[in-house]
């Protein structure tokens, strides 16, 4: 097979969802490590810690208590990144000036949020199984559709969903409209994690953030190029046939290390029909999320035999969009873990990665196959 030679040699790699290019390097992953080594995530937490400002029943920064929460919990970021009231900011007009050019701002207001996956404090998606999961992209799904700008061509399937109750009457819609809902979580002390009580972030703004931003325009100019063909939905299809990049698959989504991947074990679920957001998922789709996220979070675990470190984000359609961004949107899931060799071992994007371009070692091939070989039963339960 003629691909089989980019093991072996140095090359680049095309990434189409961002119009970039990342430098393959596999010899170096044969050099000796001489460099800085992370210590290894073993720490035994509690299933409840009283100085924990996430679990149940106890205060938080602000005073306010904690509910004796069962499942998941919502809450409206204590130290939020952007606020809905701020003082107003109308930046001097200097038509043709070199500061109009050059020093450009916008006010961004918005919402946060802090979202517990769950009551027990020593455990992580890695440990819950996909029923566990299951209300975690419930919860997701519900503050999307709470959010959801009613012009949005999103607004009538939303409308339909047949979805457990969020169960907080203190989480109500905003009073403005937002452009953008991001979904994130970053786990461990590696990712600046600052509590390791399962949990992850909202964050909506009023504006589009760059990253999804770029993605949205590569998705918009493939399916005008491709006759309405969407991007993700011909690379799920390809990947799911080559299987080399696979690392999971079900009925509803592909999982596995994409082809420009920067990071070394960097993980995309991608789902097999065109979905634009949590809202165009039926039951069975987001029983089947979960299996994914499960199947990916205990792989991490299992590759190192450590709590696997990464950043995670939902990139979907907008809040509020026209027509065109809406339907050019593709619901996916970006997983993008730093370790490299080991535990301890981290990749980091320094020097001819901050001024050229991504490079990475470890082939996303070699990649994929390690983290295949994975599966079964999460290490720390069989020890």
């Amino acid at each position: 097979m003629p691909e089989s030679i980019l093991n072996d040699i140095s090359h680049r790699r095309y990434n189409p969802l961002r119009g970039s290019w990342v430098l393959v390097s596999p010899h170096r992953n044969k050099r000796p490590w001489q460099g800085q080594s992370e210590a290894a995530a073993q720490e035994a937490l509690p299933e409840y810690d009283d100085k924990c400002y996430l679990c149940p029943t106890n205060t938080r920064a602000n005073g306010e208590k904690n509910p004796k929460f069962e499942s998941t919990f919502v809450f409206v970021n204590d130290y939020s990144a952007v606020k809905e009231d701020q003082q107003e900011y109308h930046p001097e007009q200097k038509e043709g000036s070199l500061s109009s050019r050059l020093l450009r701002a916008q006010a961004v207001t918005g919402k946060c949020y802090v979202i517990c996956f769950s009551p027990k404090h020593h455990i992580t998606l890695a440990d819950m199984n996909p029923t566990q999961i299951l209300p975690v992209i419930e919860t997701w799904t519900n503050l999307y559709k709470m959010h959801l700008s009613p012009q949005s061509p999103l607004s009538s399937a939303a409308q339909a969903l047949a979805l457990p109750p969020l169960g907080q009457e203190d989480i109500t819609k905003p009073a403005a409209q937002y452009r953008y809902m991001q979904i994130f979580e970053n786990k461990g002390k590696t990712m600046g994690c600052s509590n390791p009580h399962p949990h992850g972030q909202i964050w909506t703004t009023t504006s589009l953030p760059e990253e999804p931003s770029i993605e949205l325009q590569q998705l918009k100019k493939y399916r005008a190029e491709n006759n309405g063909a969407h991007l993700l939905g011909d690379y799920a299809e390809l990947e799911s046939k080559e299987k080399e990049r696979t690392v999971f698959e079900n009925r509803s989504f592909w999982a596995g290390v994409p082809y420009w991947a920067v990071w070394p074990f960097e993980i995309m679920i991608v789902s097999k029909q065109h979905k634009r957001a949590l809202v165009d998922l039926d039951d069975q789709e987001r029983k089947e999320l979960a299996e994914a996220i499960a199947e990916i979070t205990r792989r991490y675990d299992n590759l190192f035999q450590t709590h696997f470190p990464y950043s995670m984000g939902i990139h979907q359609a907008p809040l509020e969009g026209t027509e065109e961004e809406v339907e050019c949107s593709y619901f996916h899931i970006h997983f993008y873990p730093p370790l490299l060799r080991s535990a301890s071992v981290r990749k980091f994007q320094v020097g001819y990665e901050m001024l050229g371009e991504p490079q990475r070692d470890i082939t996303p091939e070699q990649a994929a196959e390690r983290l295949r070989a994975c599966g079964g039963e999460l290490y720390r339960k069989s020890a």
